[in-house]
């Protein structure tokens, strides 16, 4: 098993979660984060520290998508550790359906 962040975290980018992941397996995108799922040990420490609920175990049903595409921009995003402000609208976008479709940017973020 690994956690996985799905599209709840597009256009919101909230990063609570990379302080507390002790093995430092997040990836930024220019509007969104994905975890690396061979370095994620499944501690599940993120999860709750999402506010817009987007990390999940991959065993739960129809997140194949979503392992596949955290695996994918694992790969070429840079890592990022530390906690930066969200984008600038995240409040706006947090109960947003569909904003994969609308607004995935497959566009590197800074990282730290």
């Amino acid at each position: 098993m690994t956690y996985v962040v799905n599209e709840k975290c597009i256009k919101c980018k909230y990063t609570d979660c990379v302080e507390v992941c002790p093995v430092d397996c997040f990836y930024e995108g220019e509007n969104m984060l994905v975890i690396h799922p061979d370095e994620c040990i499944d501690c599940g420490v993120c999860e709750p520290e999402c506010p817009v609920d987007a990390i999940k175990p991959d065993t739960e049903p129809g997140l194949e998508r979503w392992l596949e595409i955290n695996r994918k921009f694992s790969e070429s995003w840079p890592n990022i550790t530390s906690k930066k402000d969200p984008m600038a609208d995240a409040e706006g976008h947090k109960d947003e359906a569909d904003k994969f479709d609308k607004y995935f940017s497959s566009e590197p973020g800074s990282g730290d």
